[in-house]
């Protein structure tokens, strides 16, 4: 049963946190994202707020928007940019955010950004996915560390509507992806996040995961790594911090790996995809300075989960999916070799 904190930041999951005019610097982001269930095409929408610290006035709002198309190997990347004031609104007591013209809100979202060749454009709607999932144990949404928050507000929810990218309608219904919230006063130092929702031959499984480091000072924490499974109706949660310290992981452009186990359960993973599959985004840091962000939504993923029963196991189950995982990592390393598109 869960206890009244973490029903508390569920009911809140789609509330923004920003509030308008706040010296201290904050970004906010609400993605969505889908898959096509056969073929490797996907789609990533994310409506942001981003205000340096010391200077609300310069609070900007961003759409960003990219068609993955993994058979051509062509990919549409297109971002707009607008004044946070007068022109924006992210609501904190209800699921309404406002970009410009653009709009999201309880089971639709629709907008555009970018221009010519490059434009993307969107009139979606979503539904089902189920309860909002936590990366992290309630009791840290509220905390001031870590200073980045992230959460699903929909697993595997299906699309509906018409995605019009390099000129072209893209009929997205049937498409299974999710909605997403995070936000901060501080993007996270050095990160891989990876996400699948539905595996090839298990469609209601879901898989929530990252790998992050903190730097503090001159000195890095060691890498955690909090995880989430969603398998025939059980949630596994291996994301205490005690858990995702003692996890085992290691990435490095473009593979990933990573393993969390309890005396009951393991889970472990291998994300990877190929370097032509990623686009580079700039992402700007509240307290100053620009991070890369190397995304794609269109990595092979491979996990591994066994039941243990007094040291022996007893169960082993693996889920893959060839190219229906989100992968995305944070580096202020500039010799990716991934092209930045915006």
């Amino acid at each position: 049963m869960r206890g009244a904190r973490e029903q508390a930041v569920r009911r809140r999951a789609n509330h923004a946190r920003f509030r308008p005019g706040q010296r201290g610097g904050f970004y906010e982001s609400f993605f969505q994202r889908a898959n096509h269930p056969s073929r490797p095409l996907a789609f990533w929408i994310r409506y942001t707020l981003f205000s340096p610290a010391g200077r609300p006035e310069a609070a900007e709002g961003e759409l960003w928007a990219v068609y993955f198309d993994g058979e051509s190997g062509r990919h549409a990347v297109a971002k707009r940019e607008v004044p946070f004031a007068g022109r924006c609104d992210f609501d904190r007591g209800a699921f309404a955010v406002t970009v410009d013209d653009a709009r999201l809100g309880p089971g639709r979202l629709t907008g555009a950004a970018g221009e010519g060749e490059g434009a993307v454009s969107w009139d979606l709607s979503f539904g089902g996915g189920g309860e909002p999932l936590l990366l992290f144990p309630a009791a840290l949404y509220d905390a001031p560390l870590p200073k980045a928050k992230s959460l699903v507000g929909a697993p595997l929810c299906v699309y509906r509507g018409v995605l019009r990218a390099f000129g072209q309608d893209v009929d997205v219904s049937g498409w299974v992806g999710s909605q997403n919230h995070n936000w901060g006063t501080k993007h996270t130092d050095l990160y891989a996040w990876g996400q699948v929702a539905g595996f090839d031959g298990h469609p209601d499984s879901f898989l929530e995961v990252a790998t992050a480091r903190l730097k503090i000072g001159p000195l890095w924490t060691p890498r955690m790594t909090p995880l989430v499974l969603r398998h025939q109706g059980e949630e596994i949660a291996l994301s205490s911090l005690g858990r995702a310290v003692r996890a085992d992981a290691s990435f490095d452009y473009f593979t990933w790996r990573f393993r969390s186990e309890t005396d009951r359960v393991s889970v472990e993973g291998r994300i990877s995809a190929h370097p032509e599959d990623f686009v580079g985004l700039a992402y700007r840091n509240p307290p100053g300075g620009v991070k890369h962000c190397l995304n794609t939504k269109i990595a092979a993923c491979s996990v591994t989960l066994r039941r243990k029963n007094l040291g022996r196991e007893v169960e082993v189950v693996t889920l893959t999916t060839a190219r229906r995982a989100a992968f995305e990592i944070l580096t202020d390393d500039r010799g990716h070799g991934v092209p930045i598109r915006a």
